[in-house]
């Protein structure tokens, strides 16, 4: 993979490759037909704007129905001609090349784009122009950082602090609206969060109020290998005092959302059994906790699915011994029987191995009305999939805040063939503007999706 690779003698070029499909009423999409069952499992073959797709957990295949296999995807340069695609009435453009691995955004009140460059240890700050459609200014705001990921601002209107959630704790600068460096050395909020082995990423938001801090640890494995089998009475005893669900051994506080105050005191266990939360969002009218999830490997093309959800506190989502509600996982059949009943089953269910990054809720102005409110996520895409699946953007349905199971593709067209890409979509934010800003790792780009009507 060409992580961190200087892309600015290609940046003019891949610039004139940001054309967006042909304009049209922007809500055409809203009506498109809708695959459901074995249809819904197709590939990027097939993958096209406004293709949309509702996977229920009543209608998924057996496990081992096909063979699981390793289909790691090369990326390569873009292709002469390669486009990406949106659906009519929009634009997508790069906006920014170059970069080292750009994984997580998020936007700061005053428009500057934070960008975790994670496996170079540090925060990247760009100031977009008046118009968003370029940048004016690129510093780093923070480095000497181990694995940044998650970046959030507090208090969400007027930032005095800016957190980030390294892999293994999670610090914060002084900031004030428009530094571009910060402007006083990391405090440690909470000094230490489960590392080492497995899932790296931690991602950190703030209930509405500002009362609470979530942050979300991954697996330190696939399916729970690692952690040992307890005995009847050992398993009494540990599960007495902990949320259903709670992985021991090399798996404590991992698989889990935790919450925190601001200050990182008073750390529980919001919820678990969830594989591997990359990224977590807060629903700007009602205040949900909502997750992208990356679900385990080895099981099949098609399952488990990965998936987008409400987080409920003490919710517990099945990781490892179930899946999608009370399907019982084949590696570990009769081992929790007192937690099958106890699973709940995620909101929106993706195709399996898309491996759902960052998310994020749209609340801006310059979209059609039916986009408010709904859920963009960033895929980074399949690797334990004989065909390829993900490379994109897509967006989950919600209807009065309520999610409903179905999701479609938003911007497509990072996949060359069966074995290479372009690009592999991490970070997706909304631009002060209303444009939606997506980051992608594979060749160090950041790209602007902006609506132009009909």
């Amino acid at each position: 993979m060409l992580k961190g690779s200087s892309l600015a003698p290609f940046a003019g070029a891949l610039a004139l490759l940001g054309l967006a499909a042909a304009l049209g009423r922007p809500g055409q999409a809203q009506e498109a037909s809708v695959l459901m069952g074995a249809a819904a499992f197709g590939s990027w073959h097939d993958d096209a704007p406004g293709k949309r797709r509702h996977l229920t957990a009543d209608a998924l295949p057996a496990p081992y129905s096909s063979p699981s296999v390793g289909n790691t995807s090369r990326v390569v340069r873009p292709p002469a001609g390669a486009r990406l695609k949106a659906p009519p009435g929009f634009e997508v453009k790069q906006l920014a090349a170059g970069l080292a691995a750009p994984r997580l955004l998020r936007v700061a009140p005053n428009g500057d784009i934070f960008v975790a460059e994670t496996d170079a240890g540090r925060v990247r700050v760009l100031r977009p122009s008046a118009d968003g459609a370029a940048i004016r200014a690129n510093e780093v705001f923070a480095s000497s950082l181990r694995g940044p990921f998650g970046i959030a601002f507090y208090p969400a209107a007027n930032p005095e602090w800016v957190y980030v959630a390294n892999t293994n704790s999670v610090v914060r600068f002084p900031y004030r609206g428009g530094d571009l460096k910060a402007r006083g050395a990391a405090e440690t909020i909470v000094p230490e969060l489960p590392s080492g082995r497995g899932h790296s990423t931690r991602d950190v938001v703030f209930s509405l109020d500002g009362s609470k801090m979530f942050v979300s640890v991954g697996s330190a494995s696939n399916d729970g290998e690692g952690m040992g089998k307890l005995d009847a009475s050992a398993l009494r005893k540990w599960a007495q005092d902990k949320p259903p669900g709670a992985g021991w051994g090399i798996e404590v506080e991992r698989a889990d959302v935790l919450v925190f105050d601001p200050q990182g005191r008073d750390r529980r266990i919001f919820a678990t059994g969830i594989r591997n939360c990359v990224g977590l969002a807060v629903h700007p009218a009602n205040g949900d906790l909502w997750c992208s999830t990356n679900e385990r490997d080895a099981l099949g093309d098609n399952l488990p699915p990965d998936y987008l959800t409400r987080v409920r506190e003490g919710a517990f989502y099945g990781w490892p011994w179930y899946y999608a509600g009370a399907h019982e996982d084949p590696r570990h059949v009769g081992e929790r029987p007192d937690l099958k009943d106890k699973v709940t089953v995620p909101d929106v269910l993706l195709q399996a191995h898309s491996a759902p990054l960052q998310m994020m809720v749209y609340s801006g102005d310059q979209f059609p009305p039916d986009f408010k409110g709904n859920v963009f996520a960033a895929s980074h895409g399949s690797w334990n999939r004989a065909t390829r699946t993900g490379y994109k953007i897509v967006r989950a349905l919600l209807k009065d805040g309520v999610p409903t199971g179905e999701y479609e593709d938003f911007v497509t067209g990072f996949v060359v063939d069966d074995v290479s890409v372009w690009g592999r979509p991490v970070g997706v934010a909304q631009g002060k503007d209303g444009a939606l800003l997506f980051s992608e790792d594979g060749n160090g780009t950041i790209w602007r999706v902006s609506h132009r009507g009909e």
